[in-house]
């Protein structure tokens, strides 16, 4: 779901017009979100795979700052911060109540923080955002890229129309906005200028999965699979794995994730662009 009106987006190319592909998706059916009900399941599957979390390369301690999914508060990231803390990080949540979509105020309060935060631990600070936190993390790096290290998103629906996803009228009721901007649609797809990963799952009951995509030519966008519920996602141990493994690339050397060996048995990499992989189910 788009997060800016179009005069605050950061525009950094003319938008490409909105594709029939993209147009074309539907959001999940029934039986996706029949299987949103495993979330709790992913959370114990957490807890039951901390001692494995731990094993993970210590962190740097740089910061963390963790956006929220639509209708969420700071609670519903707790497990993945305190997953990121034990590992090393020290991560920070967004401190602006429930995301019920933009209001005034909100963006400046949110650059202001990564400001801050970046100021006071003297380097770059990575975001994180679930769903439609993922979003305002996306744009807030464009515009706050030189303290930004890197994004990563969780199901996060940037790429093809938010009328593809099970939200959109719940995201238009709490917001008050609504989501036929074209033009705003085709600037949200834009990656930030930072090491971007989008982490999805082709069995999410709430967004499409193609609309979780970033174009891999992109020299610094990837798109990595995991196993998860929408509303599991963040703090589902597959993920949590790849977040972990991507805060710990060096920016100045980044490198896409390395699906093979052992870990094709969990994850994917998409080599497909958003354009080609719209019209496969």
């Amino acid at each position: 779901m788009p997060v800016y009106r179009r005069p605050s987006l950061a525009r950094t190319a003319p938008p490409p017009p909105v594709d029939d592909a993209r147009a074309a998706l539907q959001p999940p059916g029934p039986w996706l979100i029949l299987l949103e009900s495993r979330a709790p399941w992913e959370l114990a599957a957490l807890l039951a795979a901390m001692p494995w979390l731990r094993r993970l390369p210590p962190g740097d301690g740089h910061p963390v700052l963790v956006f929220p999914g639509l209708g969420a508060s700071d609670a519903s990231t707790l497990p993945l911060r305190n997953v990121l803390r034990a590992s090393g990080y020290t991560p920070y949540p967004w401190r602006q109540g429930f995301n019920f979509g933009p209001r005034q105020g909100l963006l400046a309060a949110t650059r202001a923080m990564v400001a801050q935060l970046a100021d006071r631990h003297r380097e770059k600070v990575s975001l994180i955002g679930w769903s439609l936190g993922g979003i305002y993390a996306r744009e807030i790096a464009k515009e706050t890229s030189a303290q930004v290290r890197c994004v990563i998103t969780l199901g996060t629906p940037f790429s093809g129309h938010p009328r593809a996803t099970n939200a959109w009228r719940l995201y238009e009721l709490v917001s008050g906005q609504h989501t036929d901007d074209d033009e705003l649609l085709a600037l949200i797809r834009q990656p930030p200028p930072v090491p971007t990963t989008s982490i999805y799952s082709k069995t999410d009951g709430v967004v499409a999965w193609q609309c979780s995509l970033n174009d891999p030519q992109h020299p610094l966008a990837e798109n990595i699979e995991v196993h998860a519920s929408h509303l599991g996602m963040g703090m589902n141990p597959l993920a949590l794995y790849a977040i972990a493994d991507r805060l710990a690339q060096d920016p100045a050397q980044w490198r896409r994730f390395d699906a093979r060996g052992a870990r094709r048995w969990f994850f994917r990499t998409a080599h497909e662009g958003p354009l080609a992989a719209a019209g496969k189910g």
